[in-house]
C-alpha cells in the first residue's frame, strides 16, 4: 500500500465530498441559473457553500465568487489590480507604480504579473520581494518600496517549505500605501487563520484540490471597494463576476470540505499536526545521518518538512522513497519534472547543494496516527536499505549485498567505471570523476575493498582528473604500490590482477597522444574494453586538441580491431546519449569514417582530415560541456521502445514469455520488487548502473526473445531497452509507464476493496 506524503501537490478527496459530488451529479444536477425547481435546489446549495465559505474565512462582506482553482483567482486579481493602474494611467497619472511579489511565490503569480502587465501595455517595473534563510519577507525592504508600489503579492504559507508569512508584518508594512494586496491563501486553507479584513487583504485565491476537495474548484475572496474586472465574461453567473456554468459537483464537494473544518471532528488539531511532524522529523534523522531541515520547523506549517541529506541527491532519494511506497516530491509539483535547484531555497540563500538535493514531505490534516506511524518504519526501512547498500556511512557490523564486477557513473555524459572482484575484495576505479570522488571513496571504504589502480584512459580535455583527490582519500584502502604513470597504471606492469579477472592496457595515440584502453579478461576470455573517447557510441573522439595525434588516430583504430575484434563489447569514456557501450560491428555501420579506415579505403592522411572538417566549430554538449567527439550518426532517442502494459500482459502469456528486468537500483529494489512477479524465473533484477553486467547475457538471446525493462516511471528502462536494441537485439522493450502504471494482483486489489 501507497503512503501519500504529497500533500502539498494535492489531497485525496474526502469520503463526504465524493459522495457530496456524486449525489449533485446522480440527483441535484440542475443548473443554477435555471429558475425551475432543479434550477432552485442547485442554487439554493450554491447559496450554503458560499454561506459557509464566508464563516470558515471569516468574510461576512465583500465578494466570494467559485473559480476553477488558485490560478484563476491569481489571474483574475492580478488582471483586476493592474486594470485599475491602467485606468489610473489613462485618466492622467504619471506615476510609475511597482509590482511586488515574494521571491519565493508560486511561480503563477511572477508570470501572472508579467502577463498582464505586458497584455495591459503598462511596462511598469516587477520585482522580488527578498527573504531571509528563514524564507521569510524582508519587511525593511518592503516598507521602503511600499509608497511606490501598485500591487503587493505575498503567500500565506509557501508550498515547498511550508514556511508561515508575517502577515501582520507586511500588513504594517504596507498600510497607509496605495498598494493593493493579493495574498495566495491556497496553503492556509483549513491550516491558518488569514483574518483578510483585519489585515486589509484585498485578494485571497484558494484551491480545493489542497484541502480534500476535488481538482477543477477554487474560490477568490475580493474586499469590498477593491477594484474588479471579469477574467471570464459571458452568461453573468457568479453575479457577473465570474461566466460559466457553475462547477456544481465541485462546488458540492468543495462545501463538504468546508462543514467538516466547522464539525472540528474531521481534521486533526494542531497540536496532533505538529506531534506528527516531530514523529516524522525523528524517523528522518534517524534515517539518514547529516539530515537538515532546510526551514526552521518553528515558522512552518505544521503539515510540512523540506529537507535534504548532504551526498544525496534529490533524485536518488526521490526513488528511494517511491520504492518503499512513500510518495514525496523534490519541491513544486508543478515543476517537478525539470531537474533544476529549488528556486524557493535560492532565494532563501541556502548553500547549492541544498537547494538542488531537497526533498519535500508533506502530510494531511485528515492522516491518521497509524498512517505516520508506518511512514515513520518505512523512513526508517529507507536509511537501513542506504547503509546495507553503502550510500551512506554504515556501522561496521552492517551486512552488505553483493558488489557487482561493473558499475557505471554518469556525470553530465562522462563516464567513470567501478570494476571489483568480489572474491579477492580488490577494485579499479578508470576515469574518475570529481564530483564521485565522495561516492567512491564511500563505497570502497564501506564494502572494505582495495584499490589496486585508479586509472585514466587518457589526459582530459573538458575536465580534469580526480584521481589525486581519490587516493587522498583512500590512504588505507591502496594498494601498497611503486611508480605509476601519468594515467595512474603502476610502472613496469603487464597487467592488473582482480582475482579471475585482470586488466591490460593498449595504448592508442589519437585523440590524445596519450589514449590508452584497458582490455578486461576474466580468465582468457576476453569480457569488454574501456576505450574513453577512441570510440564511442555515433562518435569518434576529436583530435583537433593540442595533445592530440590525428594521424595517428587511424591505426590505433586498426590496432584495437586486432585486439576486440568486431563485437566485443567498448564502453566509452562519454556517452552523451544514454547508449552505455557499442561494438566496432556496430559502429563501423553508424560510422562511414570508421568502416573507411577498418575496411581499408581510408589511409590516415585522409581520416586525419575527415575528422578534422567534420570537428569544426563543434557546438557544446546539451550539458554545456565541451563536446568530445563529433556525433556521425542517427539520433536514437526517438526509436519507439515503449511497450503498453496490456500488451506486456499478453506477452507473459504468450508460446515466448519475456524475459522480465528490472533496472532499478538495488536501494529500490531490495525495498520491494513488481507485485505478482515473486518467484518468478523470468523476472531479473539488473540496476542501470550495473547494465553492462547482463548485456552480453541478453545480446546471446535467441532472436525472438522479447526482453522488457521497467523502472520506477519509465524513464530509465527506456534507455536500457533503446541500448540493447541498437547493440542488436530487437525485441527490446520499455514498460510503459513503468511501475507506477502496474497493476495490483488480484488479491491485493480485493483487500483494497474491503
Amino acid at each position: 500500500m501507497e503512503i501519500y506524503l504529497d500533500a502539498n501537490a494535492t489531497t485525496p478527496v474526502l469520503p463526504q465530498a465524493r459522495a457530496a459530488a456524486m449525489a449533485v451529479m446522480g440527483d441535484a444536477y440542475g443548473n443554477p441559473s435555471s429558475i425551475h425547481g432543479s434550477g432552485l435546489k442547485a442554487r439554493a446549495l450554491l447559496d450554503e457553500v458560499r454561506a459557509a465559505a464566508r464563516r470558515v474565512l471569516g468574510v461576512p462582506t465583500g465578494q466570494l465568487l467559485f473559480t476553477s482553482g488558485a490560478t484563476e483567482g491569481i489571474q483574475t486579481a492580478v488582471l483586476s489590480a493592474l486594470t485599475a493602474l491602467r485606468q489610473r494611467k489613462d485618466a492622467g497619472d504619471t506615476a510609475t507604480p511597482q509590482l511586488l511579489y515574494g521571491a519565493t511565490e508560486h511561480k503563477a503569480v511572477p508570470e501572472a504579473l508579467k502577463h498582464w502587465n505586458a497584455v495591459l501595455g503598462l511596462h511598469l517595473p516587477i520585482q522580488a520581494i527578498p527573504v531571509g534563510t528563514d524564507g521569510r519577507h524582508d519587511l525593511d525592504w518592503l516598507r521602503a518600496q511600499a509608497p511606490t508600489a501598485g500591487l503587493v503579492c505575498t503567500m500565506a504559507a509557501n508550498n515547498e517549505t511550508g514556511v508561515v508569512s508575517d502577515l501582520e508584518g507586511i500588513a504594517s508594512a504596507l498600510r497607509g500605501n496605495p498598494a493593493l494586496w493579493l495574498v495566495d491563501g491556497v496553503q492556509a486553507l483549513g491550516k491558518l487563520a488569514l483574518r483578510p479584513l483585519e489585515r486589509g487583504i484585498d485578494y485571497a485565491p484558494f484551491s480545493g484540490h489542497k484541502l480534500y476537495a476535488p481538482k477543477g474548484v477554487g474560490m477568490l475572496y475580493v474586499r469590498e471597494g477593491a477594484p474588479f474586472t471579469p477574467l471570464l465574461a459571458g452568461g453573468g453567473q457568479e453575479g457577473a463576476l465570474r461566466a460559466g456554468t457553475e462547477n456544481m459537483a465541485g462546488i458540492a464537494a468543495l462545501g463538504a470540505v468546508l462543514q467538516a473544518l466547522e464539525d472540528g471532528a474531521t481534521f486533526a488539531d494542531a497540536a496532533a499536526l505538529t506531534d506528527h511532524r516531530s514523529r516524522l522529523a525523528s524517523a528522518l534523522q534517524d534515517a539518514f545521518a547529516g539530515l537538515v531541515f532546510n526551514a526552521p520547523p518553528a515558522l512552518c506549517l505544521p503539515t510540512t518538512l523540506n529537507f535534504a541529506v548532504p551526498g544525496l541527491s534529490s533524485k536518488l532519494l526521490l526513488d528511494l522513497f517511491d520504492a518503499a511506497g512513500l510518495r514525496v516530491s523534490g519541491g513544486s509539483a508543478c515543476s517537478a519534472s525539470k531537474a533544476q535547484p529549488s528556486y524557493v531555497l535560492e532565494a532563501m540563500g541556502l548553500p547549492a547543494w541544498q537547494t538542488a538535493a531537497a526533498v519535500r514531505m508533506s502530510f494531511g490534516a485528515a492522516d491518521s496516527t497509524a498512517m505516520i506511524d508506518e511512514a515513520c518504519a518505512r523512513i526508517r526501512a529507507c536509511g537501513a536499505v542506504l547503509r546495507a547498500n553503502c550510500l551512506v556511512e554504515a556501522p561496521q557490523a552492517t551486512e552488505h549485498g553483493a558488489a557487482p564486477l561493473l558499475t557505471r557513473f554518469v556525470v553530465d555524459g562522462a563516464c567513470c567505471y567501478l570494476v571489483a572482484d568480489a572474491t579477492s575484495q580488490r577494485c579499479v576505479v578508470i576515469d574518475p570523476l570529481p564530483e564521485l570522488v565522495d561516492r567512491l571513496a564511500q563505497w570502497v571504504r564501506c564494502r572494505e575493498f582495495t584499490v589496486a589502480a585508479i586509472v585514466d584512459t587518457h589526459s582530459h580535455g573538458d575536465h580534469q582528473s580526480s584521481a589525486p583527490e581519490l587516493r587522498a582519500a583512500l590512504p588505507r584502502q591502496l594498494q601498497a604500490e611503486g611508480a605509476t604513470d601519468a594515467l595512474g597504471w603502476p610502472e613496469g606492469a603487464a597487467q592488473i590482477a582482480l582475482g579471475v579477472h585482470r586488466l591490460t592496457r593498449l595504448a592508442l595515440p589519437g585523440h590524445t597522444a596519450d589514449s590508452t584502453a584497458y582490455l578486461l579478461h576474466e580468465s582468457d576470455t576476453l569480457r569488454l574494453a574501456f576505450v574513453g573517447d577512441t570510440v564511442m557510441p555515433g562518435a569518434l573522439g576529436r583530435s583537433d586538441f593540442a595533445q592530440s595525434e590525428p594521424l595517428a588516430y587511424a591505426g590505433s583504430l586498426r590496432m584495437l580491431e586486432q585486439a576486440v575484434g568486431p563485437h566485443t563489447l567498448l564502453l566509452p569514456g562519454h556517452d552523451y546519449e544514454d547508449r552505455f557501450a557499442c561494438t566496432l560491428g556496430v559502429e563501423c555501420m553508424a560510422q562511414p569514417l570508421l568502416a573507411g579506415v577498418l575496411q581499408g579505403r581510408l589511409d590516415a592522411a585522409a581520416f586525419a582530415a575527415a575528422k578534422e572538417a567534420l570537428e569544426r566549430d563543434l557546438a557544446p554538449t546539451a550539458y554545456q560541456t565541451m563536446a568530445c567527439g563529433a556525433r556521425v550518426d542517427a539520433c536514437t532517442q526517438s526509436m519507439h521502445v515503449e511497450l503498453p502494459m496490456e500488451q506486456a500482459q499478453a506477452l507473459r502469456q504468450a508460446g515466448t514469455p519475456p524475459l522480465l528486468v528490472d533496472v532499478r537500483e538495488p536501494y529500490e529494489q531490495q525495498l520491494g520488487c513488481a507485485p505478482g512477479l515473486e518467484g518468478d524465473d523470468r523476472a531479473q533484477a539488473v540496476p542501470l548502473s550495473g547494465l553492462l553486467n547482463a548485456l552480453p547475457q541478453w545480446l546471446a538471446l535467441p532472436a525472438e526473445t522479447p526482453v522488457v525493462f521497467y523502472c520506477r516511471s519509465g524513464n530509465r528502462s527506456a534507455q536500457a531497452a533503446r541500448a540493447l536494441r541498437r547493440l542488436g537485439h530487437h525485441q527490446a522493450f520499455s514498460l510503459a509507464g513503468g511501475l507506477a502504471l502496474w497493476p495490483e494482483p488480484a488479491n491485493a486489489a480485493a483487500a483494497a476493496t474491503k
